[in-house]
């Protein structure tokens, strides 16, 4: 391959496609960069390509579209006007890429007929081809560019174009299953242990990557000459020092460093698997930059990764997605509310809310972007000349670069920053499975900084009573906590600058959750559960702690043993939660969805809301109501007992065993009103409970997917249900966006306007 030097002077860049110097901008920087790559890496010359081409639209009239970088499959091909191969638009961001940021480039792509069109940032890069099949034409992401040679061969060029992005994402699944077999087959480790392991190496070429920019992959070669010169350079001094480790150790102790606040991994694990193990991984791994490749790349292939690994013994721990998607569209996450799984295993409710809320603030910095360019254009845009369009399109590409740093994470007071930072919280007492759910998130797009690993009914952090709109979980199911089990020392949370910090954030609120803990030293845990007297089934436990993580008017949806619904040893239960919330949905799905997770109950989806105030103060109306409708019935024989006890209490010589028989009689009477009076009052609290039988819920039970999935169309009609009967009210965060005098865009978040 050809070598190209990128020459710098003064302030300025040198373009060899122009033969001149220009001013060195990022955008500058980030297009140098890529011609570089395009020559090195690609094999493309330069007498093939051209930067900032501008083309007419025939269809359009005047309508004019840029393209940073366009490559011909041949000089001859350029020189004689033939449709461009490939066209690249570059940008100086260091966010996501989303596509229609890029509509100069993709403009120009779809005009001249190009078979290629590349995004390229500071972050990533992607690819697509353009679906000239679809009106109006469609981006389609596919795997890779072709090489110069490559681009000679109409078959290779075809099947580029048919490896799409679904292509990646099962490909990197196979990679990961791949490693997997590695570790177990050269190191003899468990499924769990070798997970681990993998988890380890993916966060090391995370952390690596990362550190450049997303701009270097890192592979066997680059490991390998870091190895060395650490060997050289470094070892010999860290062994006069009392230290000795191999350099994938070092490189895994830095990666421990850059995630140590995530608690990611112990402060003393340590690399168990042997170098060459090590080796085959990174061979198997070097084809993906997991800087760049898009979360949902990466984050469905790690889930399904998940999936296959821990089936068997930890499958408890992981609810099929079916399950999940379906649970999260019910009810229906708004952006600015809470959401919490205090059993949230491998995290899969709290990544889909998590992508469920991005997807719409997504699509409303979308419809900004598109608002605010029409207003940018103006209705004579096309009858511009080319240097005042690009005078607007420098605005746009502002405009746009200010939306998305609303859409990047690490933005203080961006909307996905809040998302990723005050809505999403979660649970678990497995460390491996907390851990393993801040890896999930991290994979998907981040989320994962309110996930600990703790008991799930004791309060941590900023999980406590009445704190959350959302409430997704799949409980264990079957299992008892002991009465003997008493909350100790080890429980209290004793982080004091933490604990300084959620009293500012959250009030007294935050120390009165702090007393469930701290009052509680030494006292049954069950103590704790207003119906810990009653059952000491843990599903019964997680009932009622996510029913008080509720705020009122809350809603919950969980995965239950169907025996809760309609045994009669549950029946104290159901009344327990009849006097709290209200049902919304049930809907009955088939055992074979557990099975291959080694569930033998069958299984059903539970929703409930909670009371609002109002609502607490109807039920308390119509209970009391029932009780003296009923009470009516039985008033000659109370004021009888009541009479008869007076009676017998003024005499001198009373008889306190008539006395004490009269006062047992006067219990059993209120003992039947109450239950006589149950009747009556879902009578007088009467509302429609639905639901719904579910024969076919995605899944088989081997864990594969099922053709006939019935859930899709239930969500539909539930959806519909829900906008005839309206079931809870929500208040979303409210966001505008609009362009000042000066073209600034303004943010108006709760009447509070911020310029971007």
């Amino acid at each position: 391959m050809n070598s190209l030097e990128i020459r710098r002077e003064n302030g300025k860049i040198f373009c060899p496609l122009t033969k001149s110097w220009n001013l060195e901008t990022p955008e500058e920087r980030v297009r140098q960069n890529y011609i570089r790559k395009l020559v090195e890496d690609y094999g493309y010359a330069l007498d093939q390509m051209a930067q900032e081409v501008t083309v007419n639209n025939s269809h359009r009239g005047q309508g004019k579209a840029r393209a940073d970088i366009v490559i011909w499959k041949t000089p001859q091909d350029k020189d004689e006007g033939k449709s461009a191969f490939i066209v690249v638009e570059c940008k100086a961001e260091s966010v996501r890429i989303r596509e229609e940021d890029y509509y100069q480039g993709y403009n120009y792509a779809s005009w001249a007929g190009a078979s290629f069109f590349v995004t390229t940032n500071e972050k990533e890069t992607r690819y697509f081809t353009v679906d000239k099949q679809m009106l109006p034409k469609k981006l389609v992401e596919v795997v890779a560019l072709p090489t110069a040679e490559e681009a000679q061969d109409d078959q290779k060029v075809r099947e580029l174009l048919t490896k799409t992005k679904t292509f990646t994402r099962d490909e990197f699944t196979r990679v990961l299953r791949a490693c997997h077999n590695i570790i177990r087959n050269n190191d003899k480790l468990s499924p769990e242990a070798a997970f681990d392991e993998i988890s380890k190496i993916l966060f090391m070429k995370i952390r690596y990557e990362r550190d450049q920019n997303g701009g270097e992959v890192f592979t066997l070669t680059k490991y390998q000459q870091l190895e060395k010169d650490y060997e050289k350079y470094v070892r010999p001094t860290l062994k006069n020092q009392g230290v000795d480790l191999p350099y994938m150790q070092i490189m895994f102790n830095q990666t421990k460093e850059m995630f140590k606040d995530d608690h990611l991994f112990d402060k003393d694990e340590s690399i168990k698997i042997r170098q060459n193990s090590f080796e085959q991984i990174l061979t198997k791994l070097q084809s993906y930059n997991l800087s760049d490749t898009q979360d949902d790349v990466k984050g469905i292939a790690f889930e399904q990764f998940l999936g296959t690994t821990f089936r068997g013994e930890l499958g408890q721990f992981f609810t099929p997605r079916t399950i999940v998607n379906f649970m999260t569209n019910i009810l229906d996450p708004k952006e600015g509310e809470t959401i919490c799984d205090p059993t949230c295993g491998s995290g899969g409710f709290l990544i889909k809310a998590f992508e469920y809320v991005r997807e719409q603030i997504e699509e409303d910095i979308r419809d900004a972007k598109i608002r605010l360019r029409a207003e940018l254009e103006g209705n004579g845009y096309d009858t511009l000349s080319e240097k005042e369009q690009l005078a607007i399109n420098e605005r746009i590409e502002a405009m746009q670069a200010k939306l998305n740093a609303e859409l990047d994470p690490k933005t203080e007071n961006g909307r996905l920053h809040n998302l990723s930072c005050n809505c999403i919280y979660g649970t678990d007492a497995n460390p491996r499975m907390a851990r393993t759910s801040k890896m999930n998130m991290i994979m998907h797009g981040d989320g994962h900084s309110g996930v600990h690993h703790h008991d799930g009914l004791l309060n941590i952090d900023g999980i406590f009573e009445e704190r959350f709109d959302v409430i997704l979980t799949n409980p264990p199911f079957g299992s008892r906590i002991d009465k003997s089990l008493k909350i100790t020392e080890a429980d209290r949370f004793t982080d004091e600058k933490l604990i300084e910090r959620y009293k500012a954030k959250y009030g007294k609120a935050y120390e009165e959750a702090l007393n469930q803990v701290n009052k509680h030293i030494g006292k049954p845990l069950l103590e704790l559960y207003d119906l810990g007297t009653i059952s000491g089934l843990t599903e019964v436990l997680f009932m009622e702690r996510c029913l008080k993580l509720l705020k009122k008017g809350g809603r919950m949806g969980m995965v239950l043993p169907e025996g809760v619904l309609n045994t009669s040893n549950m029946q104290k239960i159901r009344e327990y939660f009849e006097g709290k919330a209200k049902l919304i949905l049930i809907c009955s799905i088939p055992q074979d969805v557990f099975i291959a997770a080694g569930a033998t109950v069958k299984p059903s989806l539970v929703f409930f809301r909670r009371f609002t105030e109002e609502e607490e103060q109807q039920y308390a109306r119509a209970k009391q109501q029932a009780l003296d409708t009923v009470r009516q019935k039985y008033v000659g024989d109370i004021h009888a007992l009541e009479e008869q006890i007076q009676q017998e209490k003024a005499k001198k010589d009373r008889d306190k065993s008539i006395i004490a028989a009269a006062n047992k009689e006067l219990r059993h009477i209120e003992k039947v009103i109450a239950e006589e009076a149950k009747p009556l009052l879902k009578e007088y609290f009467d509302y429609e409970i639905p639901v719904a039988i579910v024969e076919d819920a995605g899944i088989t039970s081997t864990g594969s997917a099922s053709e006939g999935n019935q859930l899709p169309q239930l969500q539909q009609e539930y959806r519909d249900y829900r906008e005839k009967h309206p079931l809870w009210q929500t208040s979303p965060v409210h966001i505008k966006y609009s362009l000042n005098a000066d073209f600034q865009v303004v943010r108006t978040w709760n009447n509070k306007e911020t310029i971007l």
